[in-house]
């Protein structure tokens, strides 16, 4: 499978959403302090949602 910019730059969207939705959710649980996100749960679920969502990205800039 030859590698277009346009797949390279849905992967990389994708990868971003995935890193800022673990991010939101290790706030969500209180590892990473420093935020008003700190110890909310809410934020865990709003990670999660984003995180699914980097994975079906992944999935779709890759079938």
């Amino acid at each position: 499978m030859r590698l277009t910019k346009n797949v390279l730059a849905k992967n990389l969207l994708a990868l971003i959403v995935l890193a800022v939705g673990a991010l939101w959710s290790l706030q969500g649980i209180g590892v990473v302090g420093g935020s008003f996100m700190t110890g909310q749960s809410q934020w865990l679920y709003i990670g999660l949602a984003a995180m699914l969502a980097g994975l079906i990205g992944l999935w779709w800039a890759n079938r």
